[in-house]
């Protein structure tokens, strides 16, 4: 069980691993255009090409701010998500905690009763036989 739940950890990880590695590509990328961007001669050309240019940065400033913003709401949702994680694993210890002590407990009554089997009088009756209940055994009286 331990094993399955330490690969499925484990699998998760090299996922997200993954996840942020072409994230990380990706950003690397748009940051280097952007750079490519800036360092443009844009100062000898003419107006209207001057005019495209500030259309762009326009474009490539509203794009970063809205990543921002979805990366700050992503944020906030993961701090309230792992917020609520935390209040259940809370909620869930007194249930936790009551499991451990009665396995304690069964162990411990398993362990400490006596492995002999029980001894069942022969006086006992059954009300299903048909007959009379038979005379008791001498040697289990004298006991």
């Amino acid at each position: 069980m331990q094993e399955a739940f330490h690969q499925l950890l484990q699998f998760l990880q090299q996922g997200i691993a993954g996840i942020f590695r072409f994230v990380q590509l990706l950003w690397t990328w748009s940051v280097d255009q952007i750079s490519h961007l800036a360092a443009v001669p844009w100062q000898d050309w003419p107006i209207w090409k001057q005019i495209l240019l500030a259309l762009v940065v326009a474009g490539v400033i509203w794009a970063l701010y809205k990543a921002a913003k979805e990366i700050f709401e992503a944020g906030e949702k993961i701090l309230g998500a792992f917020a609520s994680l935390l209040g259940v694993l809370i909620h869930t210890l007194p249930s936790v905690v009551l499991a451990g002590i009665i396995a304690l407990g069964g162990v411990w009554v398993m362990n400490h009763l006596d492995n002999r089997p029980l001894h069942i009088p022969t006086v006992a009756f059954n009300p299903f036989s048909s007959g009379t209940p038979p005379a008791p055994d001498q040697s289990s009286v004298n006991r």
